[in-house]
C-alpha cells in the first residue's frame, strides 16, 4: 500500500505542477496557479503522515518506508528547483520566453556543486526522517529496514559528490 501512496505522492507533485504551470499561462490565474505549485511540501506531509500512521499501527518497517524518507528528502531539497525548470520550459512554450542558457564551464562546475549541497540537504532530511521514526517506533527488527537506507543516502550523496568532480576536473565544454 505505501508504494501506491508514494506513486501517488509524486504523481500528484506533477499535475500541481503541469495544473499551476497551465492556470498560470494558459487560463491566466496567476495566483491560483501559484497555489497549485505550492502543493510539493503538502504532498510531503501527507506522504510522511501516511508512513508514521503506518507504523504507529504496527506495521514493521520495509524498504518502502526508507524509499519515503528518501522521497521526502529529495523532494524538499530539489522540489522548488524542479518547479523552476518546468515552469521556464512552459513559459517559453506558451510566450516565448527566452530558455535560460545552458551552462558551460565553470558555471556549470559551481550549479553542479550547489547540486552537492542540495542533495546533502536532502540526505539529511532524510535521514532525520528515518531517526525520527526509529526513535518513535523502536529499534530492532522492527525498524532494522529503515537503519539499512542510512548507507544507501550516503551512496546517493557520494554519486553526487563524484559528479561535481569529475565536473571540476572536466568542466562542461560549449557545444
Amino acid at each position: 500500500m505505501l508504494i501506491a501512496v508514494i506513486v501517488a505522492c509524486e504523481a500528484g507533485f506533477w499535475v500541481a505542477v503541469l495544473g499551476g504551470l497551465v492556470l498560470r499561462y494558459v487560463v491566466g490565474l496567476r495566483r491560483t496557479g501559484a497555489v497549485l505549485l505550492a502543493l510539493g511540501p503538502v504532498l510531503d506531509v501527507v506522504l510522511l503522515a501516511v508512513t508514521a500512521l503506518d507504523l504507529a499501527r504496527g506495521g514493521t518497517a520495509d524498504w518502502m518506508h526508507g524509499l519515503a524518507a528518501l522521497y521526502v528528502g529529495v523532494s524538499l531539497a530539489h522540489g522548488r528547483r524542479m518547479v523552476a525548470w518546468a515552469d521556464a520550459r512552459f513559459a517559453h512554450r506558451r510566450t516565448g520566453r527566452p530558455l535560460p542558457e545552458r551552462r558551460t564551464g565553470w558555471a556549470y562546475t559551481r550549479a553542479c556543486w550547489a547540486d552537492v549541497l542540495r542533495t546533502g540537504l536532502g540526505v539529511v532530511v532524510a535521514a532525520g526522517v528515518i531517526g525520527a521514526f526509529v526513535l518513535a517506533f523502536g529499534t530492532g527488527e522492527r525498524t532494522a529496514a529503515l537503519v539499512a537506507w542510512l548507507p544507501v543516502l550516503a551512496v546517493v550523496l557520494g554519486v553526487e559528490l563524484l559528479w561535481a568532480v569529475s565536473s571540476t576536473v572536466w568542466p562542461k565544454r560549449a557545444r
